[in-house]
């Protein structure tokens, strides 16, 4: 796996830029995640979409898809459009340093 550094910290990344290494996100490489993304301000809300993502992952071995994040972590899906302009799922993800959701082109 390629090393890239981000936010002054050496970290494992797949071809397309995400984490690959669970163990390696932080709150500050998050934020620098975000800004990579033009996502300039972190918010209270996106750290709770965030959070949610993060113990969703370490409880069942993947990442959420936007519907799972809509109806267990209780989150509007227009919401988490307007959080993560575009494409919610692959954005949130990519924030919350895990690998892309399944079936996220």
């Amino acid at each position: 796996m390629p090393v890239t550094t981000i936010a002054g910290k050496e970290v494992h990344v797949n071809d397309e830029g995400f984490l690959t290494e669970y163990d390696e996100w932080s709150k500050d490489l998050g934020t620098e995640l975000a800004a990579n993304i033009g996502i300039d301000t972190m918010t209270d809300e996106h750290w709770k979409v965030i959070d949610f993502l993060r113990a969703d992952y370490a409880e069942q071995g993947e990442t959420a898809t936007l519907r799972r994040v809509s109806t267990v972590g209780g989150f509007n899906t227009k919401e988490l459009f307007q959080l993560f302009p575009k494409k919610p799922a692959r954005k949130m993800s990519y924030v919350a340093g895990l690998p892309k959701p399944a079936g996220c082109i």
